[in-house]
């Protein structure tokens, strides 16, 4: 499962879910439309398995994102 973020001015406070999916390039697609106009906002994306820490919080890990 692939989750695109975005971001503004790399503050985790700001960070809000834009599409959860299974497919890498339609992850890739909304990240690049959910940035577009905004010079301020950058996109993340996560890929997970589903697995939890011991916190109970999912473990997720970097795929890609913008500067």
């Amino acid at each position: 499962m692939y989750h695109v973020y975005t971001e503004r001015n790399h503050s985790e406070f700001s960070r809000s879910l834009v599409v959860e999916t299974s497919d890498y390039e339609l992850a890739m697609e909304k990240a690049q439309k959910a940035i577009e106009g905004d010079p301020e906002l950058r996109y993340i994306v996560e890929k997970t398995d589903g697995s939890m820490n011991s916190y109970g919080e999912l473990v997720a890990t970097v795929v890609a994102e913008s500067n």
